[in-house]
């Protein structure tokens, strides 16, 4: 111990991040974690000032998604911590590895009324997969490696970390512990891998349902070798997005989320098992996609399932997800499709073309969703990340914009939280620098994180924002009128989004007809640093994508 006998706490948490890689951490100092602070200043690790904590959280939460290691925020005690909450509660519902570390009034003042007292684990134990409290000099190393170890094992969430003053700026009597690699599992049992292999052989309709976890880029590719082994249909949750390659796109029903109005609603209704991958009850409510519970459902994960009236697994199959794919494609064939099925993925082939032949039509000014969901697709090249914010025109990306690289569109339905698409973005630039990034927001959502464009702008980053603009929370608005046949609360003031941009230090355009759409998509990612893009949208058809009905392709 005595190699440690110069250092403070903070150093061996600063140690701790460097042992398990971390290059970046997001936050905002004050006096409680100062000292963290001033001992990050000499270490490999680069921190970026952000201008919220909420968006700290958020940025840490995507690097997390993006990579598959924990992105860290630091924050100082009290609203520094509080102010988490959102952003690691969304971390946690998206299945997002990230770590978060808070400071903390001196242990001998915890139990006072003094300023920034705050009683952070149990503020944020319930939005959170780990948290707990330094609560001594000794337990440093422990604390934080068990942090990123439960942030990144299983189904990865968040992990917070509380930091006394005292112990932070006191001789530490520990050391930074190595991080073990998380454990490699193998594939299921070999009773479940057969059980499971029984009901899909014996099964008329089967249908494979990917959640988050199957767009793991490792475990993309086993779904994919899985679906050209048995020729099987699938739909993907709106956060399975990719998972799917386009040589078997003809198999693909689209994404499910939200209501149960979609095609691939449809499929899941009429089947008779359904195998969920790496799928969570969060992503999309089983009782909305499996109330007929006419189907046998084969839960494939590393975890087990959370049982309920509408999700009860006739099969859990338990282990490495890609490898449990990988041994139960060896033991189901080839499967021929009911003919129906058949028409069915025709049918919807056909009208996935004519949708996109259709958007040409609308010439109108406000711009139409399709319109701008038509020239997107053009976009979206193997070289770009798309980051989603929440609001009505997440739906129309979710339902008509197809990607099939893994991990390429973030997408949030855990929280629906408002406010992640810029801080998503800044994560992606920093993840992908050689790669272009375009986040989208509703003029709502914007004004949650729009502090950060100052973040981008002195980071350099190549990022470009667009603004679907209407004046109000739209998707709220919609299902207020429908159920009340008036709105409440859903109005707001404009923003001059290129003024704004202006303020910032970055550049904005507003885009006033639908013929302006592709050349300043072009012209933004030709300048270097942030971009605003402010698009007047028409939402009148937006009622479509909340009414509860079918496209009855299977008729």
């Amino acid at each position: 111990m005595s190699s440690n006998a110069s250092k403070t706490g903070a150093r061996i948490v600063v140690e701790s991040l460097e042992r398990h890689g971390v290059t970046h951490v997001f936050g905002i100092p004050g006096a409680k974690i100062d000292k963290v602070f001033d001992t990050l200043k000499a270490s490999s690790i680069e921190t970026v000032v952000c201008r919220h904590e909420q968006n700290a959280a958020f940025i840490a939460g995507g690097i997390g998604r993006l990579t598959g290691r924990a992105g860290v925020a630091i924050v100082t005690s009290g609203p520094g911590v509080s102010n988490l909450t959102t952003g690691l509660a969304t971390a946690n519902s998206e299945g997002d590895p990230i770590v978060a570390l808070g400071g903390s009034v001196a242990t001998s003042q915890s139990l006072k009324q003094i300023h920034q007292t705050l009683q952070a684990v149990s503020v944020l134990k319930p939005v959170t997969k780990f948290c707990a409290e330094v609560a001594s000099p000794e337990s440093i190393g422990e604390v934080m490696a068990n942090a990123f170890r439960a942030a990144e094992s299983d189904r990865p969430g968040a992990a917070y970390v509380n930091l006394p003053k005292d112990i932070m700026e006191g001789e530490a009597k520990c050391e930074a512990l190595d991080v073990p690699a998380n454990p490699r599992f193998g594939p299921a049992s070999r009773g479940s891998l057969a059980d499971a292999a029984t009901l899909i052989n014996g099964a008329q309709r089967p249908v494979l349902l990917l959640g988050l976890l199957a767009s793991r880029p490792q475990n993309a590719d086993a779904v994919r070798a899985f679906l050209r082994k048995t020729g099987l249909p699938a739909v993907g949750t709106f956060q399975a997005a990719g998972a799917v390659s386009a040589d078997l796109f003809k198999s693909f029903a689209g994404r499910i989320g939200q209501l149960d109005n979609t095609p691939g609603d449809e499929l899941l209704a009429t089947a008779d098992v359904i195998i969920t991958v790496g799928y969570d009850p969060v992503e999309y409510d089983p009782s909305i996609w499996n109330h007929p519970r006419s189907a046998r459902i084969i839960h494939l994960d590393s975890s087990l399932a959370d049982v309920d009236n509408y999700y009860s697994p006739a099969v859990e199959v338990l282990g490495d997800i890609a490898a449990s794919l990988t041994g139960l494609a060896e033991l189901v064939g080839s499967l021929a499709l009911a003919p129906d099925i058949e028409r069915f993925l025709a049918k919807l082939a056909s009208k996935r073309a004519l949708r996109i032949e259709e958007a040409d039509r609308y010439t109108e000014d406000p711009i139409h969703p399709l319109r701008i969901v038509a020239e997107l697709q053009k976009w979206l090249a193997d070289d770009v990340t798309l980051c989603l914010d929440m609001g009505s025109f997440h739906l129309w990306i979710a339902h008509f914009l197809f990607s099939f690289r893994a991990r390429q569109i973030l997408i949030s339905n855990g929280q629906q939280t408002l406010g992640v698409a810029l801080p998503w973005g800044i994560a992606s630039c920093l993840v992908r620098p050689n790669e272009k990034t375009l986040s989208i927001s509703g003029d709502g959502g914007f004004l949650f994180s729009a502090m950060e464009l100052e973040t981008a702008v002195r980071l350099k980053l190549n990022l470009v924002h667009m603004i679907w603009i209407d004046g109000t929370y739209d998707m709220v608005a919609v299902q207020e009128r429908a159920k009340y046949k008036r709105t409440s609360g859903a109005e707001f003031g404009p923003v001059d989004v290129v003024k704004y941009a202006e303020a910032f230090g970055a550049v904005g355009f507003k885009v006033d007809t639908h013929h302006q759409l592709g050349p300043i998509l072009q012209k933004a990612f030709e300048i270097p640093g942030p971009v605003l893009i402010g698009i007047r949208v028409d939402y009148r058809d937006n009622h479509k994508l909340f009414e509860k009905v079918h496209e009855h392709l299977l008729n």
